[in-house]
């Protein structure tokens, strides 16, 4: 779950909480949260260090600290970000791995159920700072733009269906099954066509929708499912799940057709569309 909206919410909180504070301690007990580096190391790195900014890429955050150096988070299916401003008296919540103390007092928890989010540092960045791994992401549509020229180019060739070439983020950064179906919708295609079937106009409506879908979700704070998978820095949950159209509707009435919405089946894959207006 989190997607760019989600994970942008996240950093937008980051920036407003963490950005010059300095982290005083650090405690991990998840192994499986810091697995790209031990511990020890993580807490080495991290302790004492400033986080000077909060940058985002697709679904990765990176705070910017001041020797260099940069914390990679990614949230991955079931993470959380959670900012105490006063933790004593506050229990942590279950499968809390990883806390960051900062200097004002306050704290910052990682919450993840699922065990596939991870938090490491690396000082292998690039000249603005970010994280090396940046430059193997594909454009970010919400940070950068996204054309229709630039789309096609990164579509160019691919035989997957358009939600699978959506959904990578070697395509675009972001985008997962959530806000995938959602685009599909708007721009009126199918997300089981072959992406090389798309004709210009129809990659056209799928940036433009790229570009809506994504700042309204942001605006919107993201969207938080039953599951509570995504909530804000504060434990808030986002609104815009009431404004999706087609995931997770099957058997609803698609709000321009009024046909259905149908749940797809395809490979290993399924998607959410009105197979009466997208084509």
């Amino acid at each position: 779950m989190p997607e760019l909206p989600e994970v942008e919410t996240v950093r937008r909180g980051l920036e407003a909480t963490v950005v010059g504070r300095r982290i005083t301690g650090t405690s991990v007990t998840g192994a499986r949260s810091v697995r790209r580096q031990p511990a020890a190391e993580l807490r080495a790195r991290l302790e004492g260090r400033t986080v000077t900014a909060v940058t985002r890429k697709g679904k990765f955050l990176a705070l910017k600290l001041d020797d260099g150096q940069v914390l990679v988070i990614h949230l991955r299916m079931s993470g959380q970000l959670l900012h105490v401003r006063s933790p004593r008296g506050v229990a942590k919540a279950p499968h809390t791995h990883i806390v960051a103390r900062l200097d004002d007092g306050s704290e910052l928890r990682f919450v993840d159920p699922r065990t596939f989010g991870e938090w490491w540092v690396t000082e292998d960045t690039l000249e603005d700072g970010s994280p090396a791994l940046f430059d193997r992401l594909g454009p970010d549509p919400y940070n950068e733009g996204l054309t229709a020229a630039t789309l096609a180019s990164r579509l160019e060739n691919k035989r997957t269906p358009v939600k699978a070439a959506l959904t990578d983020q070697r395509v675009v950064a972001g985008i997962g099954s959530i806000y995938a179906d959602e685009i599909c919708w708007r721009a009126k295609v199918r997300p089981d066509r072959r992406a090389d079937s798309l004709i210009p106009r129809e990659i056209k409506a799928i940036a433009r929708a790229t570009l809506a879908v994504l700042a309204s979700a942001v605006e919107h704070r993201g969207s938080s499912l039953k599951d509570a998978s995504y909530k804000d820095l504060t434990g808030e949950a986002g609104s815009y799940q009431d404004r999706h159209e087609v995931y997770d509707k099957k058997g609803r009435a698609c709000s321009r057709c009024g046909t259905p919405i149908a749940r797809l089946s395809f490979g290993a894959r399924t998607a959410y569309c009105c197979e009466n207006c997208q084509h």
